[in-house]
């Protein structure tokens, strides 16, 4: 009788390691969010489990994660994510990794401390050799994509009448530096925080000097402030995706990081009057 309660009590324990660990395995990955997450379903392909830790909708700077999670990142075979506090409560789950934990930043040429890297195609090429290598599976045509995406940048920017974009939080400076372009950030690396009055003020003036027509805001974020300076210059307000993760609709539809790259492609090239 006692035997077989031991036996009982040590089934459960056992059935409930696994429910906190989740799908944990050989060919599990846990990606922080959507952009690592599409970049290791493109190339682990059906037989890796992959697992976005943000949720459709949600900001990734802003997640906190539950004890299942955090189980989750404990088990996987290959945990990635991105250091300079981009998400401090994954970095901080990610110190008790069992498997192999890729920081898709290490190496990488940053701005400081900003983590936005694949909004460059050839840095997100390169983030995907680095995940490749991880899985080890051939990254190669992710890899051709990228390149091919960066071509239609070069093309698609390259004669324009303006060369400032005015964005809401300061998130596409790799994108603007790699194809000859100048940020303009109502707000900084946080999308949530606030600015100053010499801040907006500053914003306004600069807008205003440049002629700029358009004022981007984000799909996942507030567009007050965008609406606010755009407003004061007489400018109309466009979405620039940042690509942190799709919205609910986004998912619906279909979109992928390369649909959101393209459209955000179309935009530019409409707001900076490109030929």
């Amino acid at each position: 009788m006692i035997s077989r309660i031991v036996l009982i009590l040590v089934s459960a324990l056992l059935l409930a390691g696994c429910g906190a660990g989740g799908s944990g395995g050989k060919n599990s990955v846990v990606a922080a969010f959507y952009p690592l997450a599409y970049a290791a379903e493109r190339i682990g392909g059906p037989g890796f489990h992959v697992e976005n830790l943000t949720p459709p909708g949600a900001e990734p700077h802003d997640l906190e994660l539950t004890p299942r999670e955090v189980g989750r990142i404990v088990n996987a075979s290959v945990v990635l994510y991105l250091s300079h506090g981009f998400q401090p409560a994954v970095s901080k789950a990610v110190e008790q990794a069992r498997g192999r934990k890729v920081d898709v930043l290490a190496g990488l040429p940053l701005h400081g401390n900003d983590p936005h890297v694949w909004l460059d195609p050839l840095l997100f090429a390169r983030i995907g050799t680095k995940i490749g290598a991880a899985l080890r599976r051939p990254s190669s045509g992710f890899v051709a994509d990228m390149r091919k995406l960066d071509q239609a940048y070069r093309g698609g920017l390259r004669d324009c009448k303006r060369r400032e974009i005015v964005t809401s939080h300061a998130a596409f400076g790799y994108l603007a530096a790699r194809y000859g372009l100048e940020q303009v950030a109502i707000t900084g690396l946080a999308p949530e925080s606030e600015p100053s009055p010499q801040q907006l003020a500053h914003v306004v003036e600069v807008v205003r000097r440049t002629h700029a027509t358009t004022v981007f805001f984000e799909t996942l974020v507030s567009p007050r402030l965008a609406e606010t300076v755009a407003r004061e210059v007489g400018a109309r307000t466009a979405v620039l995706d940042p690509i942190e993760g799709l919205t609910p609709d986004e998912q619906k539809r279909g979109d992928d990081y390369l649909t959101l790259m393209r459209r955000n492609l179309v935009a530019l090239r409409k707001a900076l009057a490109c030929r």
